[in-house]
């Protein structure tokens, strides 16, 4: 046995879906270990640690002066290397709490759309972490991965992940990715909407945790015959005083039909890309939906009406791309034996 085979036969593989939102790990025979706000809360001057995930994200608009709340990633990818870096260190401290005897191997889940450098910026956050070996993979092609799907057949799948900073939509054949497309639009594009649209129709104010909150409550892509209500707490933008208001789901969905719209627009594109033969099957096997945003009620009936394509949520479709990036070295063992190896693990 060389070096090489002997490190991987004693190392860790470990899968992270590095998340605007939410960071998910996940490690091979335990599944996924740790699932947590992308947030660092630090020191104002000093820039050291005092929470990271929850605790941070309790913190989040609400620290005192010497302390900041920070998203180190937007849109899918890095905005601050340095917090990542912290971020990512202490996930994977928290995860393996002993002394490694070798370093772990890292595959991350990346959105096609992120360049080179960014690509990079992954990578060194990852090393700097304490990775031995970093790889990045797109996230659709880790979601297929983790959604158990037979990606090896010479069949079309078409995968839709809408994360927190980003929606990516792919064709995947023969354990390749055929057609791919990516957009900055995802969850959070959600929040910003329905807070955008309470401030400008009601001249309140509200926080992402309380628009995060509607959605999550009463929010729907397609008309019900229930009319669900919710009051929100926000302050007012005349008279900055507290305000309580009452609002419903039929706001929350207008709010919300901009990128909404935007996505199924992808979708659509992504589908008049794909060759004639794979889009027969796509009619026929559906369009597979993960991601947090694919969680939103009535997403995938919407997405169904307008494409005419059957349109199905993964059976765990929050934890997909980790799933996907934890068992990416067995993928790649599929890929030279041609075999899925990585089925039922």
């Amino acid at each position: 046995m060389g070096l090489r085979s002997m490190l991987n036969t004693f190392s860790t593989d470990i899968g992270i879906d590095l998340g605007t939102c939410n960071t998910l790990v996940f490690i091979r025979g335990k599944g996924v270990v740790a699932s947590e706000p992308s947030v660092v809360a630090v020191e104002r001057g000093t820039k050291k640690v005092v929470a990271v995930g929850e605790e941070a994200k309790r913190m989040l608009w609400k620290t005192p002066g010497d302390i900041i709340a920070i998203r180190p990633l937007r849109h899918g990818v890095i905005a601050d290397l340095e917090m990542t870096e912290k971020m990512i260190r202490y996930f994977i401290s928290k995860v393996l709490q002993r002394r490694w005897f070798v370093k772990p191997r890292m595959v991350i889940g990346v959105p096609s759309c992120i360049t080179d450098v960014e690509k990079r910026a992954v990578v060194e956050s990852a090393e700097k972490a304490g990775a031995r070996e970093v790889r990045v993979i797109e996230e659709s092609l880790a979601a297929a991965i983790g959604a158990n799907i037979e990606i090896f057949e010479p069949a079309g799948h078409m995968v839709c992940d809408i994360g927190g900073g980003t929606t990516e939509i792919s064709v995947i054949s023969l354990g390749g990715m055929v057609v791919t497309n990516a957009i900055r639009t995802g969850g959070d594009e959600f929040d910003e909407a329905i807070i955008k649209h309470v401030r400008t129709v009601h001249n309140l104010k509200i926080g992402e945790g309380t628009a995060e909150e509607l959605k999550r409550a009463i929010g729907n892509a397609t008309a019900d015959k229930i009319i669900e209500k919710m009051e929100i707490k926000g302050t007012d933008a005349i008279t900055g005083l507290p305000r309580r208001l009452e609002i419903d789901s039929v706001e929350v969905r207008d709010a919300i039909q901009e990128p909404i719209t935007e996505i199924i627009d992808e979708i659509k594109r992504t589908l008049g890309q794909t060759p004639p033969e794979l889009a027969a099957d796509i009619v026929e096997r559906g369009i597979i939906l993960t991601g947090g945003g694919s969680l939103l009620k009535g997403l995938d009936a919407l997405i169904a009406h307008e494409t005419g394509v059957p349109v199905f949520r993964a059976e765990d479709p929050l934890n997909c791309v980790a799933l996907g990036a934890g068992l990416y070295f067995d993928f790649e063992k599929g890929i030279q034996n041609n075999t899925v190896v990585y089925k039922n693990l």
